[in-house]
């Protein structure tokens, strides 16, 4: 059976940054594997168009420039928050306020985004809800381990369901 959409596909895979010898992002090799179906838009449209039609037991290696993947980086996702948004129960959370420290937050809508500090200054705090891999090119190498149908609950509910899917 060959990679086409609404197939699962479940693959392991090793991203490195900008080609094969770039450092080491992730890879799920001993791990749980990655399991999607594919054309419903749940992983980066290049890694999918370079699975297109290849079958369990196949091995893909790919690049894929940083507009196509995270995107560039977005000067205007860098902000500067006042350091009393970092106040909580009337004391300076100093534990958040480490440049490289991942923090939770939200929009003015209430959606949750999370960024990362990148500078503290005395009235302010710089932080970067840029996707952390956005500005980077990457390379995946990636095994396919399984391709199979999904199931019409599985298509109903947008996921796979099971090992390295989601589980109900």
């Amino acid at each position: 059976m060959v990679i086409e959409k609404n197939k699962v596909v479940v693959v392991h895979y090793k991203l490195q940054e900008d080609d094969l010898n770039g450092p080491l992002v992730e890879e799920t090799t001993g791990k749980t594997p990655l399991a999607f179906i594919y054309g419903l838009g749940m992983m980066i449209p290049d890694f999918e168009a370079n699975l297109n039609g290849k079958k369990a037991g196949d091995e893909a290696k790919f690049g894929i420039k940083a507009e196509n993947a995270y995107g560039i980086v977005n000067p205007e996702a860098i902000v500067d928050i006042p350091k009393s948004v970092f106040v909580v129960d009337g004391k300076e959370a100093t534990d958040l306020l480490q440049v490289g420290k991942r923090v939770p937050m939200q929009d003015q809508s209430g959606n949750p985004m999370n960024g990362v500090v990148v500078a503290v200054a005395v009235e302010s705090v710089k932080v970067d809800f840029n996707h952390p891999m956005a500005g980077k090119n990457l390379f995946f190498t990636v095994n396919i381990e399984e391709v199979r149908e999904a199931t019409a609950e599985e298509l109903d509910h947008g996921h796979v369901h099971g090992p390295g899917g989601h589980q109900h």
